[in-house]
């Protein structure tokens, strides 16, 4: 018999890393992350999957190791892990074993961690990305540049991150990149002798991101763009003859939807290859991935660009040939989580609203599961569907909702009215265990994809300078549906709570109504001049999202901050801040905190030391409890007899 969902259950769950086939397509290697409520930490080991089904192997057994990829080869394996590490550190080394087991070779380590490993073309080395920079000697900070700290990461001032290389048998890395740029991603060409790489090159712009070309061997660099595109992700085609890179060149500001483009590495010229206007990612909300957000990854292969494309509620993994022919690859109300192309074959991770990550293989129509490592936590909870509340607003735009109830027949439920972050974020055919949590603790949960959501078109997800106007109506116009679609829901007894821009949504609401019963700012914006004086993207989001600074632009961003409207505030609120969130720092609740205290009002504030803007997706398990746990209590204090 089902029981219901506890607030630590987010533990039962296992978490996939994209998987990657060998390069002979036999085998699938991928890594599965798991918290552990008991020594609060992930374990994560490296398993192999048969591609044809017919068997499934534990390869590693450090527990902390993850991200394998293979060599050019098939026979070896090249993997991160953190089993050089104690729990409360940073950092992470690499790795490389054989394929058909034994002993794991350490070639590299660092504090500062490793990402994104790739073998060479003739598998006798590994490449990686990596900090390279001099930190000071004593604890006094000497800071002589803007963006001196980054979400998760700390202080970034005196390092950027480039590419490494390290042979494979023993050997001292190098590194390959240089300069005043931070490289955000790399491919390697076909044949070993080129690397083209993707870098933020301009410090008051670091959105903006440029390709290059490296002649391997040599410290010849080609750049093949100029500060006008944002790219994200870069693949080579077969013959190493052009790039296929994911991005936007910004026509709606951070509201714009990433496309692909194409260009010529001999003559560049970017094209853009397809017309959709749907943003090319995957930023559906989940609690149970083993990374914080969804995936970014272009891919080559054969006649064909993938991608993983944001389709409404859905997260699709479409392909594009440069030619312009676009085909929907892997469909259906779910979220495509990871993927690899081998031939004709796709190996894809996906999960939906009541199952958490599953491993797929599709050879033309032919869908079939590799693994069921979630099968025995989903027949032992009692998992609530969400159901779902479209409506049309008042304007006549079509607006998607979803309410999830408590099990059984209930005269008056208490709801909860949910709002995502981003905005350029949204809700729909993902798993959300914090939901699920919330709806066995007795409330009803209400959420939607209001104005500012992504998944639709660049002009529905465009509130540039509109912030708690039109959004808010949205949400309003949703819950006023949602209470007269469903009379069990309690008028008097719905409470409002967000994180990051639902933080801020939140604070929003309690300034501008008396209808909440109670409301939760997690990481939220209070007051948008500190917001853009003291947050990693402060200067450049705020600017382009309220529209100005300071400077130019005082009046809009006292206008649109809630800290302006604490004395109308009459809603209990509470506060969630943690204390190394560098998105929404802490300064943000201690002034709104403070603000209401001095005027007298209900509120509390909850920090969590150590923990940064990601808390509630892959903070340490036991903060990520406790924080559940608060939530619930400030509900059940003020929404329940």
């Amino acid at each position: 018999m089902p029981r219901p969902v506890r607030t630590e259950d987010f533990a039962l769950y296992k978490a996939f890393s994209e998987p990657r086939f060998s390069p002979d397509g036999k085998k699938i290697a991928f890594s599965l992350r798991q918290a552990n409520l008991d020594e609060n930490v992930y374990n994560s080991d490296v398993y192999l999957a048969a591609s044809n089904g017919k068997g499934l192997t534990k390869f590693t057994a450090g527990g902390r190791d993850s991200d394998p990829v293979w060599s050019r080869d098939s026979g070896s394996l090249a993997f991160i892990s953190k089993r050089d590490f104690g729990k409360e550190e940073r950092g992470s080394s690499l790795y490389t074993i054989r394929a058909s087991g034994g002993e794991a070779k350490m070639l590299y380590k660092s504090k500062e961690g490793v990402e994104r490993p790739e073998w060479s073309a003739d598998s006798e080395s590994v490449y990686f990305l990596s900090w390279a920079g001099q930190e000071e000697k004593d604890d006094v900070r000497v800071i002589r540049r803007w963006r001196f700290w980054f979400n998760g990461i700390g202080f970034t001032y005196y390092k950027r991150k480039h590419l490494f290389v390290v042979p494979a048998a023993w050997g001292e890395a190098k590194q390959v990149t240089r300069g005043e740029i931070d490289v955000v991603d790399y491919a390697l060409s076909h044949d070993g002798r080129r690397i083209a790489y993707l870098a933020s090159t301009d410090d008051d712009r670091p959105y903006l991101v440029d390709v290059f070309v490296l002649q391997v061997g040599t410290s010849k660099v080609r750049r093949l763009s100029r500060n006008r595109v944002s790219f994200h992700s870069v693949a080579w085609s077969p013959d190493d003859s052009e790039l296929a890179v994911m991005g936007s060149d910004l026509p709606a500001g951070f509201s714009s939807n990433n496309h692909v483009w194409v260009t010529s590495v001999s003559a560049p010229r970017l094209k853009r290859i397809e017309d959709t206007d749907r943003n090319k990612a995957n930023t559906l909300n989940s609690d149970v991935r083993a990374s914080a957000h969804g995936p970014e990854r272009i891919l080559w292969e054969g006649d064909w660009i993938y991608y993983v494309e944001q389709d409404g509620p859905s997260a699709l993994l479409y392909r594009t040939a440069p030619g312009g022919t676009t085909e929907l690859v892997v469909g259906g109300e779910r979220s495509v989580e990871g993927y690899d192309v081998f031939r004709k074959k796709v190996v894809f991770v996906s999960m939906d609203a009541t199952h958490p990550e599953e491993l797929f293989v599709k050879e033309k129509k032919r869908e079939t599961a590799l693994t069921r490592v979630n099968s025995s936590a989903q027949a032992e909870l009692e998992i609530i569907t969400p159901k779902p509340l479209p409506f049309r607003a008042s304007d006549g735009q079509e607006i998607d909702g979803w309410v999830m109830l408590p099990k059984g027949k209930r005269a008056s439920v208490p709801a909860i009215l949910y709002v995502h972050g981003g905005p350029k974020t949204c809700f729909g055919n993902s798993f959300f265990h914090e939901f699920q949590a919330f709806v066995a603790a007795g409330y009803a949960v209400l959420f939607f994809n209001p104005r500012g959501s992504d998944g639709y078109s660049e002009e529905f997800a465009d509130i540039r300078g509109r912030y708690g106007t039109r959004d808010y109506q949205d949400l309003m116009e949703g819950l006023d549906h949602a209470l007269d679609a469903y009379p069990q829901l309690d008028p008097k007894r719905v409470a409002i709570a967000g994180g990051s821009y639902g933080g801020y949504m939140a604070n929003w609401a309690v300034g501008h109504t008396d209808r909440f019963r109670a409301a939760v700012a997690d990481r939220s914006i209070a007051n948008w001049v500190s917001m853009w004086g003291t947050t990693d993207i402060g200067p450049y989001f705020t600017s382009d999202q309220i529209g100005g600074d300071p400077w130019d632009g005082a009046e809009r961003l006292d206008h649109d901050s809630p800290l302006r409207y604490a004395k109308e505030v009459k809603t209990p609120l509470m506060l969630v801040q943690s204390m190394e969130d560098y998105r929404c720092w802490m300064g943000e609740a201690l002034q709104f905190f403070t603000a209401l205290k001095l005027m007298g009002k209900e509120a509390e504030l909850v920090l969590f030391p150590g923990e940064n803007h990601d808390l509630s997706r892959i903070g340490k398990p036991k903060h990520r409890v406790v924080r559940l746990n608060h939530y619930i209590r400030w509900f059940d204090a003020h929404m329940k007899p």
